[in-house]
């Protein structure tokens, strides 16, 4: 890659580490602007350098390449999966503990010290979830020991092992004092990281405190917000319907009016590529659907359209076209949560990601999945709209205007029972005089308990848009008559 300057790999005595290590890991010296420097080197999963971090002697840092593309260093020098694989905290670390491993172990590092070490892991979930064991060596001082317990809670309950008994303050000094048999045996016998989560009673009222600071951001129907006062991190909240009345474009409606909001967004639309959800998002900011864009919208406007959107910085996509494996898609909206600091998750179906498996129980997948994202909302914080299919009534069908209900829930009593808040969507699709009004009916409300009517959205087909209806002639969509 240019930008990169060249290297030599030799032997670095000082810190205990000979040429062998150093070449395996690519650690070399070099002169940059006149000035010598050791040159750590980090590639890409196939081994093609992408990024340079130089030390100088008052070991100050700095980076050449694209520094945003170095992920754990050392990564790709070691295979996918596997039984254990140990973080350090620093370059030198990493090739310490590899010599003292005889370079066959697993051992990588994270490229910013350790104050980055929590985010470095969460955008590298997908390489470490796929180890039984993560053992992370920090140096022992407080700093260090602070950044492994922040770290440990990025990777799965029961995965992380902290090395808490090291002879030295770090791995390069055991080296370099010939205490290589502790280092080892301390990395083997590092604790399970097991958080208890007992609480003294006393400290809860630091809790009430820190709820009480939550951000609510209140929904742009006003209906809604009388029944579920607002959207607050922390909370499932499934969108159900039947199929065909309308639950994406409530999804896309909010995600949109989100972002003007200043918000930052995950949207993840399993039945449409990243392209689509663009284009619908820029559609709505212009009060232009895509289908009627035609000649009438400049390439300006789709552009200004979708600096709002798409390209402002604040929205987040996931390509998921060939896997919507349950598990990748978990690790994805972790990593949205964690990685790319989303407030707010839109996940376009549930059904869609249990029928990718070609077996099962659909129950018990759902449970599972469910159980899953209830944890990883209470983990992060986020606020997740869950977007879920009904099943077909016994009388009057949802897509001729039938009620929603908790009981209607597609699968599992999992959805219910898990979620925050439950709205159903309700439209006749086949009246024409009311196709394109939608009740919005809240059939769970576990922060407020409120439940029933909460409004009437009107759908506007020349502006794309759905707003709240206000005409005092009709108060709600005719529902099922006994």
């Amino acid at each position: 890659m240019s930008g990169l300057i060249d290297y030599e790999v030799v032997p670095l005595n000082k810190r205990g580490l000979d040429e062998e290590t150093c070449k395996k890991w690519r650690y070399g010296v070099g002169m940059y602007q006149g000035r010598p420097v050791q040159v750590a080197n980090y590639c890409d999963p196939t081994g093609t350098p992408v990024a340079q971090k130089l030390r100088f002697r008052d070991k100050s840092f700095i980076w050449l390449g694209e520094p945003k593309k170095a992920g754990l260093y050392g990564a790709h020098l070691w295979r996918d999966s596997g039984k254990m694989v140990t973080i350090t905290e620093g370059e030198i670390d990493a090739l310490s503990l590899s010599q003292c491993f005889s370079l066959r172990w697993p051992v990588v590092s994270i490229p910013n010290g350790a104050k980055s070490a929590a985010k470095t892991i969460a955008m590298n979930l997908d390489w470490l979830e796929t180890f039984e064991t993560v053992v992370l060596c920090f140096d022992q001082d407080q700093q260090g020991r602070s950044a492994a317990l922040e770290a440990a809670q990025q990777l799965s309950p029961g995965k992380v092992k902290i090395v808490t008994s090291l002879p030295e303050k770090d791995a390069n000094e055991c080296l370099k004092t010939g205490r290589v048999k502790e280092l080892v045996d301390a990395v083997y016998g590092a604790k399970a990281y097991r958080p208890d989560g007992v609480i003294p009673g006393e400290e809860v009222w630091d809790l009430i405190v820190n709820a009480k600071k939550k951000t609510s951001i209140q929904y742009p129907w006003s209906g809604l917000n009388e029944k579920l006062f607002g959207m607050r991190g922390g909370e499932l909240v499934t969108l159900t319907a039947g199929t065909g009345i309308g639950k994406s474009s409530v999804a896309r409606e909010l995600a949109c009016y989100l972002l003007n909001e200043g918000e930052k967004v995950g949207y993840i639309a399993l039945e449409e590529s990243v392209q689509k959800t663009a284009e619908h998002l820029m559609g709505i900011h212009m009060n232009r659907p895509p289908h009627l864009w035609g000649d009438s919208v400049s390439e300006e406007e789709k552009y200004n359209a979708f600096k709002a959107t798409a390209g402002s910085g604040k929205l987040v996509l996931y390509d998921h076209w060939g896997s919507i494996d349950p598990a990748n898609l978990l690790n994805r909206v972790r990593y949205m949560a964690r990685a790319m600091e989303c407030s707010f998750i839109f996940l376009d179906h549930l059904s869609i990601v249990v029928s990718a498996l070609e077996s099962g129980d659909e129950r018990r997948m759902i449970d599972s999945t469910m159980t899953k994202l209830r944890s990883l909302v209470e983990e992060t914080g986020v606020h997740l709209v869950l977007v879920s299919h009904l099943r077909r009534p016994d009388g009057r069908s949802h897509e001729e205007g039938g009620s929603t209900s908790l009981a209607q829930l597609r699968g599992s009593h999992a959805i219910a029972q898990l979620s925050d808040a439950v709205i159903g969507c309700e439209r006749n699709q086949q009246d024409e005089s009311v196709s394109r009004l939608m009740t919005l009916r809240v059939l769970k409300n576990r922060y407020a308990g409120r439940t029933g009517v909460a409004c009437t959205l009107e759908y506007d087909e020349d502006n794309g848009r759905l707003v709240e209806w206000v005409s005092p002639d009709v108060v709600e969509i005719p529902q099922d008559v006994d």
